[in-house]
């Protein structure tokens, strides 16, 4: 008779074989091999978790009951699959949020809200304060045009989205309206108008695209309105002046996203830099010495953040050179020490180009630019040489989507990192102030999340490049300001507002200037502190 362990096994493989298919949220009705016994096991061992009544989803047993991550990676696939299950291809999501992600927002939408004509004005709710509105419409869903996200909602085009949203959208969402009115097609839009006799759409939509830079285009949409006898009245639906969003037109909405944000958030900085005094490196020998002397501390809290368990006496050892895989076997199989060896090469390497950047008095964002790379191969390289990670985990830029640990903001596509990470080093070599260099640099690299791991460490050693080449001191994130570091940074990312996490560097520049951290401070008294488990990928 088989065990309750060769039980649960036997179900296992059957959640293997679904999930093998790319399914990890369904209905149960629609997997027959997925039986009743299997399916109350599986939820019993907490490898499956209720969405709605009949609705499952697959669920990592390990994790805490109010983590929403898997949740908010699940979300948009499952409003896909019971919008299909319940309305066949007659459906989509509503133009606002079509908007949205077809301007480059990627943050998780707390509501979704879907069109049908077989809806019932239903409200759903989901996990974690989420939820689903089933809208009824009168008009049938555009089957011909709709399209498909990466999860599987089926969005309006653009061009029709514009002509179906409110004026109220301009003023709740400038940065995605701005990126919509750069991208949409000339002649789609023109024909949406005329398909729907849309005049004092039509002067809304002629303002827009002059508010954007689109002259000529707003001139040829209003002639041709004329033209088929429509009177038009044009009208600037943008409440406030837009931030200038350099390059072309049809560029990616994210590069565009990221351009808008940086240029939008900067003043913030600026004047949260105001009062910090900058000072001119000259003599690059102290400075070199100050960073060093402030290692282990920084080595301490940047990878305590991440939820590694690291001490002093491992982050001593490694910087001795008195650890190896080789002399010290037992920490051959440790992520701690593999982590500790990589930030000290790490950390080395980038005393090493402030040392270039500032003796040259070369530009410190083309140092960077030229160097980066090389960062994240340093950083994990031990962790191959020990057998942990594979070489190929040295290629470079991830290949998959990846989430963060019970945020809102989800990182861009692997293919929109390509764009991005460009654009990225252009702002930063465009930028003259430092502090907006270190501060809007580690933000939106975070945001754009490039690698599959280290991140944080990396965006914080970016950070501190572009503070010390700037004549701030190398300053530390600390393990006790890590709740509001993370807090600021979802601000930022999915909210816009930079404020609270330039305050927070800002804070930390003036408080390190003035007193160097301890080695270890606010350290408990009994025990080895272990800090948190951290965001997935950060």
């Amino acid at each position: 008779m088989p065990t309750t362990n060769e039980k649960l096994a036997a179900s296992l493989s059957v959640l293997k074989q679904i999930q093998d298919r790319g399914v990890s949220v369904f209905q149960a009705s629609a997997l027959p091999e997925l039986t009743r016994v299997h399916r109350e096991r599986l939820v019993r061992a907490n490898f499956l978790k209720a969405v709605i009544p009949g609705w499952y989803m697959a669920n990592n047993p390990a994790d805490d009951a109010g983590d929403s991550t898997l949740w908010y990676a699940s979300m948009e696939a499952f409003v896909s699959a019971y919008a299909n299950a319940r309305f066949g291809s007659e459906w989509e999501v509503n133009p606002e949020f079509s908007l949205l992600r077809h301007s480059g927002y990627t943050s998780i939408g707390m509501q979704i809200v879907i069109h049908a004509t077989n809806a019932n004005n239903q409200l759903l709710q989901l996990p974690h304060g989420c939820s689903v509105f089933l809208y009824q419409v009168k008009r049938r869903a555009s089957t011909a045009r709709r399209v498909p996200s990466a999860s599987g909602l089926l969005l309006i085009p653009v061009s029709e989205a514009l002509v179906r949203v409110g004026a109220s959208f301009f003023e709740k969402q400038p940065l995605a309206a701005q990126i919509a009115m750069r991208q949409v097609d000339l002649t789609d839009l023109i024909s949406a108008l005329l398909a729907g006799g849309h005049s004092v759409i039509g002067g809304r939509m002629a303002g827009a695209l002059r508010a954007v830079g689109r002259d000529d285009d707003a001139s040829q949409l209003v002639a041709t309105l004329k033209a088929a006898d429509y009177v038009v009245s044009e009208s600037n639906p943008f409440e406030r002046p837009l931030v200038a969003i350099s390059g072309r037109r049809n560029e990616s909405p994210y590069v565009q996203r990221i351009q808008a944000m940086w240029a939008a958030m900067r003043s913030a900085v600026v004047d949260r830099f105001a009062d910090i005094p900058a000072q001119a490196p000259r003599d690059v020998d102290a400075l070199i010495d100050d960073i060093s002397a402030r290692y282990v501390a920084d080595a301490y809290h940047s990878l305590s953040i991440e939820g590694y368990r690291v001490n002093a006496s491992l982050i001593e050892k490694v910087r001795n050179g008195n650890w190896s895989p080789l002399t010290h076997p037992e920490d051959k199989e440790t992520q701690e020490a593999m982590a500790a060896k990589g930030y000290a090469e790490t950390h080395k390497r980038i005393r090493d180009l402030i040392r270039q950047v500032v003796t040259a008095s070369d530009n410190p964002a083309e140092a960077l630019r030229r160097d980066f790379f090389q960062w994240y191969v340093t950083l994990f390289s031990p962790s191959v040489a020990a057998g942990i990670l594979k070489p190929a985990d040295l290629a470079g830029y991830r290949s998959s989507q990846v989430f963060i640990r019970n945020a809102l903001h989800v990182p861009l596509g692997p293919e929109a990192v390509r764009d991005c990470m460009p654009a990225l080093f252009d702002l930063l070599v465009a930028e003259e102030h430092p502090g907006v260099r270190a501060v809007l640099g580690h933000f939106i690299f975070v945001f754009i999340h490039p690698y599959m791991d280290g991140n944080g460490r990396l965006s914080r050693f970016l950070m501190n490049c572009m503070l010390t080449t700037g004549g701030y001191p190398w300053t530390i994130v600390t393990v006790q300001s890590r709740r509001l570091y993370l807090a600021a940074l979802e601000q930022a990312s999915t909210y816009g507002n930079i404020v609270p996490f330039a305050d927070l560097i800002g804070g930390l520049v003036a408080s390190q200037a003035a007193q160097p951290l301890e080695r270890i401070t606010q350290r408990p008294e009994s025990g080895e502190w272990t800090a948190p488990p951290v965001a997935a990928g950060l």
